[in-house]
């Protein structure tokens, strides 16, 4: 039972289908790990052991409960957890303990998953690198002294090391695809309202998504199958059920015609990180896949993103004292934005709308790098430069990531390579809006074609 937590979520269902383990054996080897290795990479910030130990103990006592039955499961400190702490990563929650659940987490609750607690978050999700005044900084299980990206780094650098068999994210900007990226394994940012969320401010706003993470493309979708599904509680839920997501990832690819893009249009790249993606090119070519070289015209998703972002943060914390500066800056710059910002957010986002439809007639899929640069070192509060060119604030590395977002499609982060330091690299798979299961079936076939993902020992690469 000593390997339990290697084994990927969908083989552990098999298992526990089986009765060949307990839930409760399988909680326990989960919880040895994150005693063993937690303390060295932060990433699992409240541990609720005993509960999870008595949830497993009534799964192994009574039936079957759904597709997540018996598997760790952990929860980004976003999300609302009843009668457990929830802080945002920020010193204003501290303390704070929630009276009900997220849908997302009684979704999970409803088909098995055993929550073991929180994973680490920057205050509210701000920023790609995961540090707060709370729980300091999570470490990258591939080099401690480097990030594991953010705002999801705690659920990637978890499952990563194999303390949690699946985990919740959320992005707006890139904050579950930058940490799957860093922490060599997948996630998925799904088209807006696939995985529904209750807003008190914003129901309608579609940048910020909540989306499933896991060591393996089948543990994604697995993870699909419990928290996709329409709910009244999102004016944008999708009325397609989770079980679309049950149906088989093996596709043939022949013919498929897909877009590569090493730069999204003439963004910097480091040059190590577009040296491993372009081995992505080979890859696709092998799957039968015919691949171009294809830059998507994204003009205009800059100012669509900032302006949007901005608002956002305004009417969501802008009541709030005491807040960080990350936090403090975009409320700042929301609380600028005119009517006549908006107005050209929303000209321009729906004239890229229309271009990326034209050019998803043409390509199945676009290619192109998760993250501008590999992981970047722990103490340093954001990336600075690219290949020696200045970045003009926090947010500018982080463009390949966030200019995707505004398109309103799936996009995946799967495991592509590592730099010759050993850090890991990741390419998003991008898809016209709802084409969530064909973006996972080809993030599959990529996975399968390349076996990169797996655990890891903290500071050793887990090649």
């Amino acid at each position: 039972m000593s390997t339990l937590h290697e084994a990927s979520a969908v083989e552990l269902s098999e298992l526990l289908r089986g009765r060949q383990v307990s839930a409760a054996e399988v909680t326990e080897a989960h919880l040895r790990r994150i005693e063993a290795v937690n303390p060295a990479v932060n990433a699992i910030v409240t541990l609720v052991a005993d509960r999870a130990l008595k949830q497993a103990a009534e799964l192994d006592a009574g039936p079957w409960r759904g597709p997540l039955h018996g598997l760790p499961v952990g929860h980004k400190d976003l999300v609302d957890t009843a009668g457990v702490r929830t802080t945002y990563g920020s010193p204003v929650f501290a303390e704070h303990v929630p009276e009900e659940d997220d849908l997302l987490v009684t979704r999970v609750r409803a088909a098995g998953g055993v929550m073991l607690g929180k994973t680490n978050t920057p205050e509210f999700g701000t920023g790609s690198h995961t540090v707060n005044e709370v729980f300091g900084a999570t470490r990258n299980p591939y080099d401690l002294g480097k990030s594991a990206g953010g705002s999801s780094g705690g659920a990637a650098a978890a499952l990563a090391t194999g303390m949690l068999a699946l985990a919740d994210g959320s992005d707006m900007g890139g904050s579950l695809r930058n940490p799957a990226s860093f922490c060599n394994i997948v996630g998925l940012r799904p088209t807006p309202g696939r995985v529904p969320a209750k807003s008190a401010t914003a129901a309608w706003y579609t940048l910020g998504v909540s989306g499933p993470m896991a060591r393996t493309v089948a543990d994604v979708a697995l993870f699909m199958t419990a928290i996709a599904g329409f709910d009244p509680v999102s004016p944008l839920a999708v009325r397609e059920g989770g079980d679309l997501f049950a149906a088989s990832l093996d596709r043939d690819f022949a013919g498929t015609r897909i877009a590569f893009s090493p730069d999204l249009g003439g963004l910097l790249v480091d040059t190590e990180t577009a040296r491993v993606t372009a081995d992505a090119v080979g890859v696709l070519t092998g799957l039968g896949a015919t691949v171009e070289h294809e830059d998507p015209d994204l003009d205009g998703a800059e100012d669509a993103f900032r302006i949007y972002r901005s608002w956002y943060y305004a009417l969501n914390f802008g009541d709030l004292a005491g807040v960080g500066p990350n936090v403090a800056w975009n409320v700042e710059q929301g609380r600028k934005v005119t009517g006549e910002d908006l107005a050209r957010a929303e000209r321009l986002r729906t004239a890229l709308y229309h271009r990326m439809n034209a050019f998803f007639d043409r390509y199945d899929f676009l290619v192109a790098p998760v993250s501008q640069v590999p992981p970047f070192p722990v103490g340093q509060p954001y990336v600075t430069e690219i290949n020696g060119q200045r970045m003009p604030d926090y947010l500018a590395w982080m463009r390949s990531c966030y200019w995707i977002s505004v398109l309103g499609g799936p996009a995946l982060s799967v495991p592509c390579g590592f730099t010759s330091a050993g850090l890991p690299v990741g390419v998003q798979i991008i898809g016209r809006p709802w084409a969530d299961l064909d973006v996972l079936r080809l993030g599959h076939a990529f996975e399968r074609a390349t076996g990169f993902g797996r655990v890891t020992t903290p500071g050793v690469p887990g090649r």
